[in-house]
C-alpha cells in the first residue's frame, strides 16, 4: 500500500513543488483540506479532500475539518502494536506516514491595528494544533513537519535512507511541541493584553526561535544564540544588516542600549540626535542642528571610550555622518535607515556593522532577568517625562533654556548604570559617571570628566542626594541647575545647599534606576 500524507497548511512556500517530489518521487497518496486542497488541485496533483476520505463534512464554517477519529486514528496508531492495527482496520482507517501542518496566521491577525477580538478569535487554530501534537507524540512511527524550512530535510532522508530516521523524526517532533507552544503563547498574551490589569499577569510565557548561534556569551567560554519570540520577525530580527561581521552577543547587548536611548529623541519634531555608547553606557550622547553635528559632538565628548564603541542616530545616514563614522574603529551603527551616497562611503570600513531598523521605539513592553530557579518581569521604563509634573523647589527659577537642558540631562541619565551622574551643556553629554557603588563617587567621575566645561552647565542625578555633599561639589565646579527625583528624608538640606549656592534645583518626582 502507498504511504499516506496528510497535508493542511496556512504558510504554503514550498508546498506544491514538495507535494510533487512525494507524489512522483515516492508515491505517496496526499489528503488535504480547505485551501491547500485546492493548490494542490490546481496544480494537478491528486488529492483526496479530508472531508471524502472521512465521509464527514466541513461544518461550522471550516472550524472543523479535520477533527476525525479516520484522521486521528491514522495518526496515532502504534505500528508496533497488534490491537492498534487491528482498530485500524476494523475502522478502515489508513496509517498516516506524513503529517504536514502549519498554523492559521494568528500573530500576523492580531498585528493588524484594526484587528478586533473576533477577528483575532476566528484566526486560533484548532485542528491543525491537534494534529500537529497527535503526530509529534507518535513520532516513533511517522513525521511531523510544521515548517517548510523542514521539506528539503525530509527528501533527503527518503533519498538517501528510504525513510526518515528516528533522529530526523524527533527532531521534527521537538519542532512541532515548539511550534504549538510558540502559538498558544501569542493567544495566551494577546487575551491578556484584553483584560485592563494594574498587575503583572499570573502566568508569563516566553518562547523563542533561534535566528542564529553566535560565537560566544559575553566571554568565548560561554555559549550563546539569538532567538526570536514569535514567528515574525521584529526588533532586531526584522533590521536589515548592511555591511560588517556577524554580530555577536555583545554587540545584540549594546544595540538595544542603544536603541534605547536613541528612542528617547525620535520623532519628525526631534532635532538630530546621536549616542555614543561602551559595554551599554552612553559615553557620549548629544542633540545638534545637522545629524554630521550631533554625532560629532557626542564622539568628542569621549573620544578615548567612543573607541570600538556603538553608535545610534535618529535620522537616517546622510553622507556627511557616514564620512565621520569612517574616521575612527566602530563596531556597531544603527540607524532609521542610510542614503544611497552614504552606503558607499560606509564600505570604506567594511568590518563595521551598519544596521537600519524602521522603528527604532519598538521595544518590548517587559524587560526579564534570570534568577536562581526562576525570572523576574517588570514592565519597561518606558515614561514619558512631562516636566508640567516637575517641582521648582529653589528661589532661583529656570529659564526655558535651562529647562530644556534639564530635560535633555534627564533622558541621558534614565539610559545610565546606576548611581549615575551625567553632566551636559547645549544639549551634548559633558561627563557621565555610571554604575558606582555611591552617588558621591558617580558625581566626582562626571565633573572631573567635564573639567572647566562645567561652567554653567547641568547635571542629573537618576536618585535622590542623601545628603547635600554632591550639591556643593557640583556648585563648586561650577553647575547651575540640577534635576533630580528627590524623596530622600533630607531632601531639604539638598535644597538649603543649592539655595545658598544660587543653583537651580527641580525635583522630577520620579527615580529611574537601571541596574
Amino acid at each position: 500500500m502507498a504511504r499516506l500524507a496528510l497535508l493542511s497548511v496556512s504558510d504554503k512556500t514550498g508546498l506544491v513543488e514538495f507535494a510533487r517530489s512525494i507524489v512522483e518521487e515516492f508515491q505517496f497518496d496526499i489528503i488535504s483540506s480547505g485551501g491547500t486542497a485546492k493548490v494542490l488541485q490546481d496544480a494537478g496533483l491528486p488529492v483526496t479532500k479530508v472531508s471524502d476520505y472521512t465521509g464527514f463534512p466541513e461544518i461550522l464554517g471550516g472550524r472543523v475539518k479535520t477533527l476525525h477519529p479516520r484522521v486521528h486514528g491514522g495518526i496515532l496508531a502504534r505500528r508496533n502494536l497488534p490491537e492498534d492495527l487491528q482498530d485500524l482496520e476494523a475502522n478502515d482507517v489508513r496509517p498516516i506516514d506524513l503529517v504536514v501542518v502549519n498554523l492559521y496566521p494568528f500573530e500576523a491577525t492580531i498585528a493588524q491595528p484594526d484587528v478586533t477580538l473576533a477577528d483575532a478569535v476566528e484566526k486560533i487554530d484548532i485542528g491543525g494544533p491537534a494534529m500537529l501534537r497527535a503526530a509529534a507524540k507518535n513520532f516513533q512511527h511517522l513525521t511531523v513537519l510544521s515548517n517548510p524550512a523542514q521539506y528539503d530535510g525530509y527528501l533527503t532522508e527518503l533519498r538517501e535512507k528510504g525513510e526518515p530516521s528516528f533522529e530526523f523524526r524527533r527532531h521534527c517532533a521537538k519542532a512541532g511541541f515548539w511550534h504549538t507552544c510558540q502559538y498558544d503563547r501569542a493567544i495566551a498574551t494577546y487575551l491578556e493584553s484584553q483584560t485592563e490589569s494594574e498587575t503583572l499577569p499570573e502566568q508569563f510565557g516566553v518562547a523563542g526561535s533561534q535566528i542564529q548561534a553566535l560565537r560566544y556569551g559575553e566571554n568565548p567560554h560561554q555559549k550563546a544564540a539569538w532567538y526570536q519570540i514569535g514567528q515574525t520577525a521584529s526588533g532586531w530580527g526584522a533590521a536589515e544588516k548592511l555591511q560588517g561581521k556577524e554580530l555577536s552577543y555583545n554587540n545584540l547587548v549594546d544595540l538595544e542600549a542603544a536603541r534605547r536611548i536613541i528612542a528617547e529623541f525620535l520623532g519628525d519634531d526631534k532635532p538630530p540626535a546621536a549616542a555614543v555608547l561602551k559595554h551599554t553606557n552612553p559615553c557620549g550622547v548629544s542633540v545638534g542642528d545637522t545629524l554630521l553635528q550631533a554625532y560629532e559632538d557626542a564622539f568628542n565628548a569621549d573620544s578615548v571610550s567612543a573607541f570600538g564603541g556603538i553608535v545610534a542616530l535618529n535620522r537616517p545616514i546622510d553622507a556627511p555622518t557616514a564620512t565621520a563614522l569612517t574616521k575612527t574603529f566602530l563596531e556597531c551603527v544603527v540607524a532609521p535607515g542610510c542614503e544611497d551616497e552614504a552606503k558607499e562611503i560606509l564600505t570604506k570600513k567594511s568590518k563595521v556593522r551598519v544596521l537600519t531598523m524602521s522603528d527604532l521605539n519598538l521595544g518590548s513592553r517587559e524587560t526579564l532577568k534570570a534568577i536562581a530557579g526562576g525570572f523576574l518581569v517588570q514592565t519597561a521604563d518606558d515614561l514619558v517625562e512631562d516636566t508640567t509634573q516637575w517641582k521648582i523647589v529653589t528661589e532661583k527659577q529656570p529659564t526655558p533654556e535651562q529647562l530644556e537642558e534639564l530635560l535633555f540631562a534627564w533622558k541621558v541619565c534614565k539610559h545610565v548604570k546606576s548611581n549615575a551622574i551625567v553632566v551636559t551643556k547645549n544639549r551634548t553629554t559633558l561627563g557621565i559617571g555610571a554604575g558606582q557603588m555611591n552617588r558621591v563617587g558617580a558625581a566626582k567621575i562626571a565633573l572631573e570628566q567635564a573639567g572647566e566645561h562645567c561652567q554653567g552647565a547641568t547635571l542629573a542625578s537618576d536618585g535622590f542626594f542623601p545628603f547635600d555633599d554632591s550639591v556643593r561639589s557640583a556648585a563648586a565646579a561650577g553647575i547651575t541647575a540640577i534635576v533630580q527625583p528627590g524623596g530622600s528624608i533630607r531632601d531639604k538640606d539638598s535644597i538649603a545647599a543649592a539655595n545658598e549656592l544660587g543653583v537651580v534645583m527641580v525635583l522630577t518626582g520620579v527615580r529611574h534606576f537601571l541596574h
